[in-house]
């Protein structure tokens, strides 16, 4: 689900350029929504804007979907790499408010004609944006996949995951 989160007085740069795009009455905070957020047992299945800051703290994974959806279109590289930035800012404002969280953008490249795809220089600039910004990128489209999602969790999560495997009572985790 998509959740709104309101961040007050924000610290990084891109949310306060944001934030001063927005009419004098209604500036002081920027509101990021993923497409998809997830969040530990500690938000209380309490999402409410109002309940911004448990909200904040307790996100665990952010992702952003683009979708290849045009006819005679394709996603450019700027719109992705726009989400690959808002992903960082917002896991940036999580830092400095006492949490880390997982960004991951996510792109789903499977318009039927080539020329409604991303080119390949287009891709190359959003994954070279989401390895610099430690955004996690993941891409379908007919011809091609591109995981570093998988290379992330493997490389800093295996030992959680196996503690996580270990301590739960409820059945088996898949091997990492």
């Amino acid at each position: 689900m998509n959740v709104t989160m309101q961040i007050d007085e924000p610290v990084s740069k891109l949310f306060r350029e944001l934030d001063l795009k927005k009419h004098e009455d209604y500036r002081g905070g920027f509101e990021p929504i993923p497409d998809v957020a997830l969040f530990s047992p500690s938000v209380s299945a309490d999402w409410r804007r109002r309940n911004n800051s448990v909200t904040l703290i307790s996100l665990l994974l952010a992702i952003e979907v683009k979708a290849s959806e045009r006819a005679n279109g394709r996603l450019r590289s700027g719109e992705v790499i726009g989400d690959i930035e808002k992903l960082a800012a917002h896991r940036d404002e999580a830092k400095h408010r006492g949490n880390d969280f997982y960004p991951v953008m996510m792109v789903i490249d499977t318009a039927p004609l080539l020329r409604e795809q991303m080119t390949k220089y287009s891709l190359d600039l959003a994954i070279q944006s989401a390895e610099e910004l430690s955004v996690g990128f993941l891409y379908l489209s007919p011809e091609v996949e591109f995981d570093s999602v998988s290379r992330h969790l493997k490389g800093t999560h295996e030992g959680r995951l196996a503690s996580l495997a270990a301590s739960d009572t409820r059945g088996s985790y898949p091997s990492t």
